[in-house]
């Protein structure tokens, strides 16, 4: 398919066979174990915005799949103003990770990026063939959002350094978990380099 509005269709050609997807970044932490996150979130937000580079500088699709906060009438504007201006935890999340005009951007209502949203679609449309999942936390929407990717044929990559939990032992627990049951490769952002998987 040739786009008549090459403005419609992000930063990125028709077709793709990788995308990196960030979940639930853009999160204002207030929640009653919000405060458990701020500082190792911080550090994850610094470590996905340099992936998030290389694959901008490389055509890979950024898409944004993000909690709507259980109001379903809100959309991904007012969620990002919400985070960005609202005095909340998660503020400096939003500063580190705004997104640009041209990402890719879901809203979903429960733990699963592919769960009620428009996701499958999106990369049906790029012709996705591999998933980078970044974001939190890691024992809730990354392991869902893992295990419905997998159950749908993607090759994963979880970069080990791209997702935090509640605490240490929730995160590398649940990396463990994701490496041992969908085979995701965990390469830290360091040192993954996303160039061989455009091909």
């Amino acid at each position: 398919m040739t786009p008549q509005h090459n403005d419609l269709h992000g930063n990125v050609p028709d077709s793709c066979p990788v995308a990196l997807i960030i979940i639930d970044m853009i999160n204002d932490l207030e929640f009653p174990e919000g405060a458990d996150f701020v500082d190792s979130s911080v550090r994850v937000a610094e470590r996905i915005r340099g992936l998030k580079n290389q694959a901008r500088s490389l055509k890979i699709p950024v898409i944004y799949a993000n909690d709507n906060f259980g109001r379903w009438r809100s959309d991904f504007t007012e969620v990002i103003d919400h985070v960005l201006y609202d005095n909340v935890k998660g503020q400096q999340l939003a500063e580190i990770l705004k997104p640009e005009e041209d990402d890719y951007f879901v809203l979903k209502p429960k733990h699963s990026a592919f769960f009620a949203t428009t996701l499958s679609t999106l990369l049906s449309y790029f012709k996705v063939k591999r998933l980078i999942l970044t974001g939190i936390s890691t024992d809730s929407c990354i392991v869902f959002t893992a295990t419905d990717a997998y159950m749908r044929d993607y090759e994963l990559y979880v970069p080990s350094d791209c997702t935090t939990a509640r605490n240490e032992d929730y995160t590398q627990n649940s990396l463990t978990f994701l490496e041992r049951t969908v085979r995701a490769n965990l390469t830290p952002s360091t040192e993954l380099d996303l160039k061989p998987l455009t091909e």
